[in-house]
């Protein structure tokens, strides 16, 4: 999954921008700038929260094509003039550095330049609000089939036919002490929680707070969600690599428990709808569509369904969205 995406040359997100409709998938902030605007009047809210610091570092995690940070940014000027937060991006694709500095070109004008960093381990330190919109479920995760034996990490290799195909390990896991019938699959998001637990240190010593939306569940369960998707549709995870994207889906439990032992004061996870309708999307919506054609007006009322509809068409229920703060950090709006 690390060698698909992140491949220095034939890494997924190195070699195109996926976004959109001439992509493989649409994201929210590509949906309408609504949402990124809740999230930028959220991070104003956050800011007179924390005290309003005078020097406050906007960060956002794998930032697509700068839509999010732009839309949020606007929203920002517009309530608070006088707020004036440092941008970092977390983006290593050189295509989607492009992109999303001709994205925030006004936003640069306003605040500066963005600061890109391959990781978030180069990010300065201070108070800090951290955007991952769709973030978590790309980054890689081992999986294990129970059997008779016990754990069996599951793997890729070469079937007979000479094409990748998956497989296990032939010795089990001993470190595994999970329980679960024969034929499941345990997926562990390692590199997730990793990052989890450092931002969480993080927050608790520097101040501040982390914002995950991302489609996954709850509870802790058995099942494989791993998958790839190319133009739109589902596809073979292993058919063509470096060719779709892959991701899981995000544990949020799990990121809750890893951040909570650090430290961290968890807030959520709520439904994205829910989340939304509290930040007032729909009294967004009302005031865009005062001044906006009868086409426009649908195409508002369209993408309010497509983020909050709860079905299998809408965003609604399949995201989850949880924040990690400070922990004297309490009354974070949405939750």
């Amino acid at each position: 999954m690390a060698l698909c995406l992140a491949h220095p040359v034939h890494g997924y997100y190195r070699t195109r921008d996926p976004l959109g409709a001439r992509g493989d998938f649409t994201t929210a902030p590509e949906i309408s700038q609504m949402f990124g605007e809740l999230i930028g009047l959220w991070a104003v809210a956050l800011q007179a929260a924390m005290g309003a610091p005078e020097r406050l570092l906007l960060v956002e995690l794998g930032p697509g094509r700068g839509t999010l940070m732009a839309d949020a940014v606007r929203a920002l000027r517009a309530a608070a003039p006088g707020l004036k937060p440092e941008l970092h991006l977390v983006e290593t694709s050189p295509i989607l550095r492009a992109a999303q500095a001709r994205t925030l070109a006004d936003a640069a004008a306003a605040f500066g330049a963005p600061i890109w960093h391959d990781s978030p381990d180069t990010l300065p330190e201070g108070p800090t609000i951290i955007l991952a919109n769709e973030f978590f479920d790309a980054l890689p995760v081992r999986q294990f089939a129970r059997t008779a034996r016990g754990w069996c990490e599951r793997v890729v290799g070469l079937g007979p036919d000479g094409r990748l195909a998956f497989g296990l390990a032939p010795e089990p896991e001993r470190n595994l002490a999970a329980e679960g019938p024969e034929g499941v699959i345990l997926t562990l998001p390692g590199p997730a929680l990793d990052l989890a637990r450092s931002f969480a240190r993080r927050l608790r010593d520097q101040g501040g707070a982390l914002l995950a939306i991302d489609y996954g569940h709850v509870r802790p369960g058995f099942g494989d969600t791993l998958q790839a998707v190319a133009g739109h549709r589902f596809a073979d995870p292993l058919a063509a690599p470096g060719e779709a994207d892959l991701t899981a889906h995000v544990d949020f439990a799990a990121l809750a428990r890893a951040a909570g032992a650090e430290g961290a004061r968890v807030h959520g996870p709520v439904d994205q709808r829910d989340f939304l309708m509290a930040l007032g999307l729909l009294a967004r919506a009302e005031r865009l569509k005062q001044r906006a054609s009868p086409a426009q007006r649908l195409a508002i009322d369209a993408a309010v369904a497509r983020l909050t509809d709860p079905g299998r068409r809408g965003m609604g229920r399949l995201f989850k969205v949880m924040a990690l703060s400070a922990p004297g950090l309490a009354g974070v709006p949405g939750f």
